[in-house]
């Protein structure tokens, strides 16, 4: 393989002004000036990309892939340069050289790409799809102590192994790794390429390619001799079918005709030269497979490459400058650096300096792809004084052609004696046979395949085979025209077209076929011109000088003139011929059609169905059906998660060593678990299945997240993560005054309670300081991992991940309509509580713009303000509905609050708390023991255990968070008979909004009266205006908030958002959704989101925005199930059968039905809406709209800048009389339903008792 770009155009790179100031009087001059010019700047400039891609393949780290790229892109930049100023001249006047030079300047090929963001996208993709493929590798593999790679170990296996079983593990293994990330970024390459070359005037990439061969009739001519050839390999195709089912036995071989794809030596089918010991006509005959004797006489990898050159300069052809020797690569370094092994040849357009780069192994394949290379290096060196453009092959084809046609004598006998590979040569019909059935293995084998992969590529390029028939397509074409099949079921996951090198290094490939036609043409030429006059396939040019002028000046010429010209001059004919070929073959072909004589022969242009016993003997548990499968994935699926939750549990609440290193071999066992289920379950064609339920769970089962990461990949991102978490954990803020305060309590004390402006702002922006800026780095690191995940399962990015689990293809736009709907609601509450602040905090605080500072509203996020109802009570001194007294005057006990909360949930008929409930939940945190705070509910797996874990405290507070986690385990319950997959909320929001639904009932007057805990409910208006702007500053406020966060994540994981991006991102984000603005300027080296919990702890967060929408959806239709008469706010569910059971009906189903199916059961709509939450609140929207009439309303969308305010140096405090505030003011936890072992990392070193909101 030659190194060039997917254009067939040397690497250019460099922007530079061309012919400038050059004074000329004539086109000619001009174009002449122009010429000059660009051929000493693009030969001087070619170094650097090539430098920079070598740099990148022989050491692939993320720093020399991203430098790749860069150097890339300005290649592009120089390559629009000059196309542009070659299409602005007229050159029809001018000789044909100059013209064709002009001609192929002008082409940009996707350095057309007019969108310079897309044309960076395009080079990023092509060079994470190389690194996915060079860095692949295959684990659990029988006889491996260790993970391998395809080179040498997977590529030996294949080629020498023998073991049925043993060869479909590698060959399956080895499709894994394109699966996921690969196929998303192929989808997305198709695309790109596509647009970058329709700008260049082409119709796809493909069409592009083909452009190349200068030749209208181009694809029939390659049918034409894929049909002249098709007899031969047919013959060859049916004498190895049978040897080899001798060999493995006829059961694996299906009456279609098909060879399993994993039993001819080669990854990929395309040779079948390593089975030869297998097929080998006369085995008592001389082998020509001179492996032995190369390890025998102890070859290096420097003495094979020597042995090429010798070949080379005994034509009379150049020698290897001392260049090559000093810097190829040859073999694979031992430094622990990961590079691509692929072979290929080097030309840096920098004097002598050619390289190859091979990973060589002492065989005589490798030999003979050495002098392949060579072959390519030879090409180059000569070529070298041409103009820069025609510094390439005349045709792709001819590139690769130069390398076999020394090959094919090489590996002559005759040739293989003299360099004393051989003892002796047995030239006789046997030997010959022999010989040549080694040969036909090589090259004949090739031939459909060389064919069929562009073939599958231009189908992809023209848009008939869409991303979703990839798979398919791809053996649709190997089952028809090489007659092979896959061993395994493949399906639409699979992307195997990625498993073969030239795919994801977006290499065409039709150059190979028309080499494996070519090279036997140019062979019989040289053969004829020395004067051979014996068998072609005897011929040697070895030492003939007459043989390397001819091809000498073959090579001179580069592509200076049409390849059909250099072929005539070379051969006496203008086309590809298959006479040559057929010629070389004869003995051969005249052999296997007596062998198989009234034998089959050929094969059924379809796939055939993988045969039963293919799974059953290669080590599978032999699932009989898929229902079977499902029934045993749940038996061991509810073990596995049991035990792991359990490991959690102890640790979480009794934090030592020993617990935590039980729960890291859980959790990494219950990966491992999850992974070999992924693969057991592709197994089946379930995508097919008729059963909808059914399909559902396989689909559950295989969309497992990170835990798609090899275990290595897995522990560096984990260790991302932790890092992360201890940067937020950990953090503490000395404060002026000498204070070192924590999150939880210091700060969040200063936040709720402190009226002291300044006092509010060092402790904002200092927790800023010491969280986000030192976590930055990470971040953006694990965003690259993450996403390098989630695209193993085909997903674009995580942002996409994450949306999925909503089901809904129009769900971001729903989101937008939702707020949409709500903005008037929360402007007016913005605009009455900005009134409030202004009077608290001054005029002079507040930006022009309507924005509020952020630091003013109660909470270190802004996102809840009702910490702040001291300052924006709408009537104060009426009726206090914080019973917090009221409890401790009645002597509540924490079991007491338990106990109250599920009398609620009784009073609907839904079930009691279960004995082991109250045996383990924890409700107190026990002396002496260091546990995690963090209120949240447990669902252990095995349809009985179910707990609470919460530091409680007896308050108002705790109560509603009490009501919320014991609405997951409720929901918990209902679902516990369902499937394993299928236990969870019906969206991520639905688990958050079910306990906040029992909370909206619970904290109305009218309920706190009716448990004793009010003397009575107030009905006055302004009674229900306190009540409602309370309820306001918790839900309303949160809104923006809750919808932005995944926004600003999306955008991240997308690409769109880059790095250095990050904070303004933010910003720009919060100032335009929340209308809040930064109190103090922030830069791109600050890292504002990483102050706030879910982002360092990657918890999704949209949920919750879902959740406060949804909840007040269910309200609704609850109330209206209980016959609630009068305004939604006073609505009290309790002691409602109908109520329960329209809840129950939903929480029963989990989620095996999508989730609009749930919300239609209780609510009659589909969609989520947000008619709900504006008539709960009308009564307050009124009071608002009246309150702020004479108040300019909203904000602009920008952040202020810094001149729009003047604070003082220094703030007073104000000498308000506040109530304390309690740590658990936020405490709103969401299910811990199963959370992985990482993700509590952050929750450990956390805040341990404030919210997941």
């Amino acid at each position: 393989m030659c190194i060039m770009n997917a254009d067939f155009r040397p690497f250019w790179c460099i922007v530079v002004v061309l012919v400038t100031g050059i004074r000329a009087d004539t086109v000619k001059d001009r174009v002449v000036a122009f010429l000059e010019e660009y051929n000493v700047q693009a030969a001087a400039v070619a170094y650097e990309a090539v430098e920079a891609e070598w740099a990148y393949v022989t050491n692939i780290t993320e720093e020399n892939r991203l430098r790749s790229v860069n150097v890339s892109l300005r290649q592009s930049q120089f390559t629009q340069e000059v196309a542009k100023k070659a299409k602005s001249f007229n050159v029809t006047s001018l000789p044909t050289e100059m013209q064709r030079q002009i001609s192929v300047m002008a082409i940009q090929g996707t350095d057309a790409m007019k969108n310079e963001t897309k044309l960076s996208r395009l080079k990023d993709v092509l060079s994470e799809m190389e690194g996915i493929y060079a860095k692949g590798h295959v684990c659990d593999l029988p006889n491996f102590s260790s993970c391998v790679t395809l080179e040498p170990d997977l590529t030996r296996l294949l080629s020498k192994g023998r073991n049925y079983t043993e060869l479909l593990e590698a060959w399956r293994g080895w499709r894994r790794v394109p699966t996921g990330e690969m196929k998303a970024l192929y989808e997305e390459f198709v695309q790109l390429s596509n647009e970058a070359v329709r700008d260049d005037g082409h119709t796809d990439t493909g069409e592009f390619w083909r452009s190349w061969y200068e030749s209208p009739t181009f694809e029939a001519d390659l049918a034409a001799i894929l049909d002249e050839l098709r007899p031969l390999y047919e013959q060859l195709h049916a004498f190895v079918r049978r040897r080899l089912a001798s060999t493995y036995h006829d059961r694996y071989f299906p009456a279609s005709g098909h060879i399993p794809a994993h039993l001819l030596g080669n990854m990929w089918s395309q040779s079948w030269v390593n089975i030869y010991d297998l097929v080998q006509p006369f085995p008592n005959r001389t082998s020509v497979d001179v492996t032995p004797t190369l390890q025998r006489l102890n070859y290096t990898a420097r003495q094979m490459f020597e042995v090429a050159e010798d070949f080379f300069t005994s034509l009379g052809l150049r020698e290897m400058p001392p260049e090559f020797w000093e810097r190829s690569m040859i073999t694979r370094p031992t430094d622990g650096r990961e590079v691509v092994c692929h072979a290929s040849a080097w030309d840096f357009s920098k004097g002598n300096d050619v390289r190859i780069k091979m990973c060589t192994d002492v065989t005589m394949d490798d030999l003979v792809t050495i002098h392949h290379e060579m072959g390519h290096i030879q090409y180059y060196l000569q070529y070298q004084k041409q103009p820069y453009v025609f510094r390439e092959g005349a045709n792709p084809g001819f590139h690769e052609a130069i390398g076999d046609v020394i090959a094919l004598s090489v590996s002559t006998p005759r040739h293989l004696a003299t360099i004393g590979l051989l003892d002796q040569v047995h030239e006789d019909p046997e030997s010959d046979l022999n010989f040549l059935m080694r040969q036909a293995l090589e090259k004949v084998a090739f031939l459909p395949f060389g064919y069929l992969i562009d073939q599958w590529r231009w189908s992809v390029f023209s848009g008939e085979t869409t991303p979703q028939q990839y798979n398919r397509k791809w053996w649709d074409l190997r089952c028809k025209y090489q007659g092979i099949a896959p061993p395994l079921e493949r399906n639409t996951d699979d992307f195997d077209p990625g498993a073969k090198y030239h795919v994801p290094a977006n290499t065409p490939y039709i150059r190979y076929f028309v080499s494996n036609v070519l090279q036997i043409q140019l062979h019989a030429s040289l053969c004829e011109a020395i004067g051979d006059t014996g068998p072609l396939h005897r011929c040697d040019i070895y030492n003939s000088t007459l043989a390397g002028l001819k091809l000498q000046h073959l090579l001179q010429q580069g592509s200076s003139r049409p390849w059909a010209d250099i072929l005539e001059e070379t051969t006496g004919l203008r086309k590809l011929s298959t006479e040559p070929l057929k010629r070389y073959f004869h003995p051969l072909t005249d052999w296997l059609k007596k062998q198989n004589e009234g034998k089959a022969v050929g094969w059924t242009d379809a796939c055939p169905e993988v045969p039963v016993q293919y799974e059953a003997e290669v080590g599978y548990r032999g699932y009989p059906s898929a229902a079977d499968f499902l029934k045993y994935y749940n038996q061991a699926g509810g073990a596995i998660t049991n035990k792991d939750v359990v490991a959690q549990w102890a640790y979480e609440s009794n934090i030592t060593d020993n617990n935590r290193q039980a729960m890291v071999n859980s959790s990494v066992e219950y990966s491992q678990f999850r992974k070999e289920m992924t693969k057991e379950a592709n197994r089946f064609r379930w995508h097919e299945l008729d059963d909808v339920i059914a399909r559902r769970q396989f689909r559950k089962i295989t969309d497992i997240g990170t835990s798609a990461l090899e275990d290595e990949q897995l522990k560096e991102l984990a260790d991302v993560k932790a890092r992360m978490a201890g940067t937020y954990g950990m953090a503490n803020l000395t404060m002026s005054d000498g204070r070192t305060l924590a999150l939880d309590p210091g700060l969040t004390q200063i936040l709720t309670s402190s009226r002291n402006y300044s006092e509010l702002l060092e402790a904002w922006k200092g927790w800023r300081d010491v969280t986000g800026p030192n976590m930055r780095a990470n971040y953006v690191k694990f965003v690259e991992l993450s996403n390098k995940a989630i695209r193993q399962l085909g997903y674009a990015d995580t942002g996409a991940y994450w949306r999925q689990r909503y089901e809904a293809p129009t769900f971001q736009e729903d989101l937008r309509k939702l707020l949409a709907d709500l903005k008037p609601l929360y402007r007016l509450l913005h605009t009455y509580v900005r009134r409030r602040l202004m009077i608290v905090y001054g005029a002079q605080h507040f930006p022009t713009s309507g924005h509020i500072p952020a630091h003013l509203l109660g909470n270190m996020w802004a996102q809840k303000w009702d910490n702040i109802y001291d300052i924006v009570e709408p009537f104060p001194g009426v009726e206090e509905i914080d019973v917090t007294p009221e409890m401790l005057r009645q002597n509540y006990t924490v079991t007491r609050m338990f106990r109250v909360a599920e009398e609620f949930f009784t009073s609907l008929g839904l079930e009691t708390m279960p004995p082991s409930f109250w045996e383990r939940t924890l409700m107190q945190q026990p002396d002496h023991v260091t546990m995690v705070c963090h209120a949240s509910a447990w669902d252990f797996y095995d349809q009985h255990d179910f707990r609470i874990k919460m530091c409680t405290e007896v308050n108002m507070e705790n109560l509603l968070v009490i009501h919320h986690e014991m609405g997951h385990v409720q929901y918990f319950l209902q679902y516990r008979n369902q499937p394993v997959v299928f236990r969870e909320g019906a969206n991520p929001g639905f688990h958050e909004a079910i306990g906040d639904v029992m909370a909206l009932s619970v904290s109305t007057p009218r309920h706190l009266a009716t448990i004793g805990l009010l003397d009575k409910a107030s009905n006055t208006h302004e009674g229900d205006i306190n009540f409602l702007l309370r309820m306001a500053l918790e839900k309303v406020s949160f809104l923006p908030f809750g919808y932005l966060i995944d926004q600003w994540r999306w955008s991240v994981f997308s690409g769109e958002t880059t790095p250095q991006q990050y904070n303004q991102k933010w910003w720009d984000l919060r100032c335009e959704y929340q209308g809040v603005s930064p109190p103090v300027g922030r830069g791109d080296d600050d890292f504002d989101p990483g102050a706030k919990y879910h982002i360092p702890a990657n918890v999704p967060y949209i949920r919750y925005f879902v959740s406060y929408v949804v909840q007040f959806q269910f309200h609704e239709a609850l109330c209206d199930a209980a016959n609630h008469s009068g305004p939604l706010h006073t609505c009290d569910i309790y002691n409602s059968q109908a109520a329960g059971d329209a809840l129950m009906s939903v929480l029963k189903l989990g989620s095996s039905r999508p989730w609009p199916d749930a919300m239609q059961m209780i609510t009659g709509r589909r969609t989520m809406d947000a008619g709900a939450i504006l008539e709960y609140f009308r009564p307050l929207i009124t009071w608002l709209e009246q309150e702020t009439r004479n108040e300019r309303p909203g904000w602009s969308a920008a952040c202020p800048q810094p001149e729009d305010t003047t604070p003082p140096e220094v703030s007073t405090p104000l000498e308000l009389t506040t109530p304390s505030k309690c740590s658990f003011i936020e405490n709103r936890n969401g299910a811990a339903r199963h959370i992985s072992f990482f993700s509590l990392i952050v929750v450990l070193f956390g805040h341990l008792c404030s919210s997941l909101l």
